[in-house]
């Protein structure tokens, strides 16, 4: 399977899957069209023009790098002859101010390409010049002439730019500053280090206003923050970009683990687990050794190739093959919680968002075409019902065959109208990705959006027809006692159990749902009289599988139940002398709300029951 990747609430947009055959990062064209996709795109473009005016205004020798739009605003990259503070943005906030107050228009000017860069190497702008050469080099390489070069110029100020942009600086809307920091030139760690200032545009004040919000609301639930403060997991120099869980974290992992094994019990998966390390041939069989290399751990015993695996995929075609497979087999669904390890960047890792060590709930089904469209729907089926359990409402978008695809053009075809067919008849609303689908498989992408209104990319569901069954040699028997090639789906849920962790830590900032809260209750009692009480109390409820502490401490009663709510557990039983001799308590829930008191017995069944409903 492949892992997601989380962009930050206002960082550039990565891909959004890791793909083999993807384009070079960092390349000219990408450079000159790295917008977020956005009708407010073009408001956002032309901010980032007027700050790299008014950074070169106010200090004179700056170099320009880039300066797209992005998700939720833009950026620029500048060279600039000290570091930036910040302080320096207020300055740069009015600079650029005045010039959205002069109003000046924003006219188009098309160079031919040895104007263009002459122009660029007058104004001394290095960084540019080099765009400009790639995009030459790259058209004579195809025998093609060196496309023209597009300027926009605003007031004093021109840069290279395909736009589109407003039609003058009066016309930007609202805008704030928001950060420095620092991005290699082209993403490439043997490139010079620019400075980079983001900030954000918005066509109204009160847009603005709720981004802003937005924005801190987002700091305070960051789930590396929360991480700490509930106890969850860490990170160390030790292993970086793996999560230490701690007991409370590990909770969650298995509550979640847990209620997917149940699932998919339920709905005719086995049970699998395949090696972490796999020899060298088998990567080359599937592809990855030569296209997925540089992300792979490899590492050598006697004269031997091995690699941690990045993926499950190809290890449970060795389980397939272990015996002849009769059309009465299949549908064959396998599940692995398999630990995966990607060699990420150091610079890229980010809390459970970015990881090197993970673990997927992977699923690979292997079907006859008949079953195809049947299996696809009651994945969709799944996928609701799993969200559910979050209150997520899952979104469905079809990825079709991307340009650098392997396999027949008929197998593809044959795979996307199959989806198609699975999406139309299952009565899902979706929308079509052009040419996004992994180089061996189209797929459906699920994505969500959060309580701040966030999109994530979520599940995934691949149809393949090429990797596996056909670098595999994969079959099975038919009626007639003939050899067909079976149909793989790759398919997570989660996804990286890391990442869905983080996501739902932010998204319930840390205020988990009672049935995987970490620690479901804390009993309390007033005096130390009633400690044997509060832990016979306890033992009742885990006896019907609750997660339950007792706090005996020495600590005043208010201070247990402040701690209790700053650790978001969800009931907190505070139980005195009275709630002894009755057998009784009346649970506070982490809101404040104080519910009415039942027998011990009972609240462990009403407790018990809360937590199989699985509500979010």
């Amino acid at each position: 399977m492949t892992d997601q990747v989380i962009p930050a609430l206002d960082d550039e947009q990565d891909d959004q899957e890791q793909e083999f055959l993807a384009p070079e990062r960092g390349s000219a064209e990408e450079l000159l069209d790295s917008t977020a996709g956005d009708e407010l795109d073009p408001m956002r473009h032309s901010a980032a023009h007027i700050l790299a005016e008014a950074v070169m205004d106010l200090f004179p020798g700056t170099r320009l790098g880039i300066g797209p739009a992005i998700q939720d605003g833009f950026y620029y990259d500048f060279e600039l002859p000290r570091a930036l503070t910040p302080d320096d943005l207020a300055r740069i906030e009015a600079r650029m101010a005045e010039s959205v107050k002069a109003d000046h228009r924003f006219e188009r000017r098309v160079l031919d390409p040895d104007e263009g860069r002459r122009s660029f190497v007058e104004l001394d702008q290095p960084y540019k010049v080099e765009i400009l050469d790639d995009l030459r080099t790259a058209a004579e390489s195809q025998g093609a002439q060196p496309p023209e070069v597009s300027t926009y110029q605003h007031g004093p100020f021109v840069d290279l730019c395909r736009g589109p942009h407003v039609e003058s600086t009066g016309k930007l809307g609202p805008f704030k500053l928001l950060k420095i920091s620092g991005a290699y030139w082209r993403g490439r760690e043997d490139r010079p280090m620019l400075q980079r200032v983001y900030g954000t545009v918005w066509a109204t004040q009160e847009q603005l206003d709720q981004y802003l919000w937005r924005r801190e609301e987002a700091k305070k639930r960051d789930h590396r923050r929360l991480g700490v403060q509930l106890d969850l997991f860490s990170f160390h120099d030790a292993s970086p970009g793996s999560a230490f869980w701690h007991p409370k974290g590990q909770r969650i992992w298995r509550t979640l683990e847990g209620a997917m094994r149940e699932l998919q019990e339920r709905r005719g998966y086995q049970e699998i687990s395949t090696p972490i390390l796999v020899h060298k041939r088998m990567w080359q069989q599937s592809g990855h050794w030569d296209l997925y290399g540089d992300n792979m751990f490899r590492l050598t015993s006697e004269e031997q190739e091995f690699s941690l695996k990045p993926m499950n995929c190809p290890e449970s075609t060795v389980i397939y093959k272990t015996r002849v497979r009769s059309y009465r087999d299949l549908p064959l669904r396998y599940s692995e919680y398999g630990r995966l390890h990607r060699n990420e960047r150091s610079g890229t890792l980010s809390g459970l968002t970015r990881v090197r060590h993970f673990i997927q709930d992977d699923g690979h089904i292997y079907v006859r075409p008949d079953q195809l469209e049947g299996e696809l729907r009651a994945l969709l089926d799944m996928v609701h019902e799993v969200y559910a359990w979050f209150g997520l409402a899952p979104r469905f978008v079809f990825a079709t065959k991307p340009d650098k695809a392997l396999g027949d053009p008929a197998l593809w075809e044959r795979a996307e109208a199959l989806i198609k067919g699975a999406l139309d008849g299952s009565g899902a609303r979706y929308r079509v990705k052009p040419k996004d689908g992994t180089f061996y498989a189209p797929k459906i992408d699920i994505y969500i959006d959060d309580a701040l209104g966030r999109e994530w990319q979520m599940a995934t569901i691949q149809v393949d027809l090429v990797m596996l069954p056909e670098r595999f040699d994969l079959s099975y028997v038919d009626d007639q006692g003939r050899p067909q090639r079976p149909i793989a789906v790759h398919r997570a849920i989660y996804g990286s159990l890391e990442r869905f962790i983080g996501i739902l830590t932010e998204h319930f900032a840390g205020a988990f749902p009672f049935w995987m809260a970490p620690v479901q209750a804390v009993v309390i009692p007033i005096a130390d009289d009633q400690n044997d009480s509060a832990r016979e109390l306890a033992t009742i409820l885990r006896s019907r599988g609750l997660r339950v502490e007792v706090d005996d401490s020495s600590g005043r009663m208010q201070n247990k139940i402040r701690v209790a709510q700053e650790h978001k557990v969800p009931y907190m039983v505070v139980i005195g002398r009275r709630e002894v001799e009755a057998r009784t308590a009346s649970p506070r829930t982490r809101a404040g709300e104080q519910q009415e008191a039942v027998g011990w017995e009972a609240l462990a069944d009403r407790l018990a029951a809360e937590a199989a409903a699985k509500q979010p």
